[in-house]
């Protein structure tokens, strides 16, 4: 897999543009597992406010699946991805965080905001610390209040799983969640910088390997930031 390139003088933010160029290269090579441009800003979230923070070698095989055309396209691509992870710390450290959500169209013609492809590349951002978040969350009920949003939004689409009966969302209740997703990201991204893992922590995940994740599911639909 090939490395991030790293400029010293990049902008902290993707423009519009950059952002559009990004999403049609995620378009034109999106397989049956593939995150657009959504999922792969939800991975990336769950990258910058994780546990342990996983490498661009871990996380770039979730988003990169085709062989580049060439050279060219390749350090561009690269630079993007970085340049979309870098923003995402930018945006926490000056509490400016913002998901980018896709867009469905709805049977009346009109449109509406979607977590599912979101939620899809956060849960596989988790994946990468599986067993990190999922000692916490059986130690710390805090960890699973702070997140509640998220998992609410993610148990919605189906991107969670989970054996209660839970009744869904209703349009109101699911338009609360997504205003409460940047104040729930930066409030986990606080929660693991104050509280990181421990020793005995990091030493069971040590011990084991993450758990292997299930199939993925092909989405369409736009995105919005």
């Amino acid at each position: 897999m090939p490395e991030l390139p790293r400029e010293p003088d990049w902008s902290p933010t993707l423009d519009d543009a950059e952002l559009e160029e990004l999403d049609q290269f995620l378009r034109a090579h999106a397989g049956e597992e593939a995150l657009l441009l959504d999922g792969v800003h939800g991975l990336l979230s769950a990258v910058n406010i994780g546990p342990e923070r996983a490498t661009p070698e871990e996380w770039l095989p979730e988003v990169l699946h085709d062989p580049f055309d060439d050279a060219d396209e390749g350090r561009r691509v690269l630079e993007l991805l970085a340049r979309l992870s870098e923003s995402i710390g930018y945006e926490l450290e000056t509490e400016q965080y913002e998901p980018i959500l896709g867009e469905i169209e709805l049977d009346d013609g009109g449109a509406a905001l979607s977590a599912q492809g979101w939620c899809e590349g956060f849960s596989r951002g988790v994946d990468l610390r599986a067993r990190l978040w999922e000692a916490r969350l059986g130690a710390d009920s805090r960890l699973t209040e702070l997140l509640s949003p998220i998992m609410a939004l993610a148990v919605q689409e189906g991107v969670f799983r989970t054996d209660a009966e839970i009744e869904p969302l209703t349009e109101a209740e699911y338009d609360e969640c997504l205003a409460q997703l940047p104040a729930a990201i930066e409030a986990v991204a606080r929660y693991w910088s104050q509280l990181p893992p421990t020793a005995d922590e990091l030493a069971r995940r040590a011990a084991a390997p993450e758990p292997t994740s299930e199939p993925r599911r092909k989405r369409g639909g736009h995105w919005l930031h």
